[in-house]
């Protein structure tokens, strides 16, 4: 399986990236892949190779490059439940710094470079995420409907923009939900507003989940989580982008 660490050139600057893509001379369809608050490391980097084993040419950009390279913070192999308070000390005051004027900045530089590279396939892309990953997934496919066929997010506080972002989502969705982060009555809300906004999802809560559930370094791993993930996401991707 290929892959590429890559520059990214943005308005601030030049984000470094990770990309897997098929071991093949053809073109393939784009995946932009936002990961969690912890970033690019060995899980993110399999997990791209898993989904670019599919047909995608998968691009993974680090969230916090105008901080450093990544990994912008020391990890540990496992992220055990521990070394979350130290960890998310470092973190926050990056998370909280990335506004979403520089998401949507850079959400336009990631999705130009995804798109001109040579080993992408002309035609719309997808976007996934992965906790903090997904809101920023949401946002982009929002600000890029005319590019962006699908979205699905995980585990992500995709609410959070509320019903104005929903309105201008063209996208199919899938929302994978941890059942340890929205209640029955808060993902019925979720759903009904997705509803009045018209949006083509899916929206659903993986039974036996905590937040993070997809990353296979941390404490709130579920193989059953991560494979239900799977089952989503590649016919979702196959369906929108055309790569039976």
């Amino acid at each position: 399986m290929p892959t590429k660490t890559l520059q990214i050139p943005t308005a601030d600057g030049q984000a470094d990236a990770f990309a897997a893509f098929p071991d093949r001379g053809e073109h393939h369809p784009g995946v932009l892949m936002y990961a969690d608050g912890f970033g690019i490391r060995p899980v993110l980097r399999e997990m791209a190779r898993e989904l670019a084993g599919h047909g995608y040419y998968v691009l993974v950009p680090n969230l916090f490059y105008r901080h450093g390279p990544a990994p912008v913070i020391e990890l540990p192999e496992h992220i055990g439940e521990e070394a979350r308070p130290a960890i998310f000390a470092q973190l926050m005051p990056l998370i909280e710094a990335h506004t979403t004027e520089r998401v949507l900045s850079d959400a336009d530089a990631y999705l130009r470079f995804l798109t001109t590279q040579p080993e992408v396939s002309a035609g719309p892309v997808a976007v996934t995420g992965y906790c903090i990953g997904g809101l920023l997934a949401m946002r982009t496919a929002a600000a890029h409907p005319d590019q962006v066929a699908a979205i699905a997010a995980f585990h992500g506080p995709v609410g959070a923009d509320g019903p104005e972002l929903f309105s201008k989502l063209t996208a199919h969705v899938h929302l994978g939900h941890a059942e340890g982060d929205i209640t029955r009555e808060a993902l019925s809300e979720l759903n009904q507003a997705l509803d009045t906004a018209g949006v083509n999802y899916t929206s659903e809560i993986y039974p036996g989940t905590i937040h993070g559930f997809t990353m296979s370094d941390t404490d709130a791993f579920s193989a059953s989580g991560l494979k239900r993930h799977w089952d989503h996401l590649l016919p979702l991707l196959d369906r929108t982008l055309g790569n039976s």
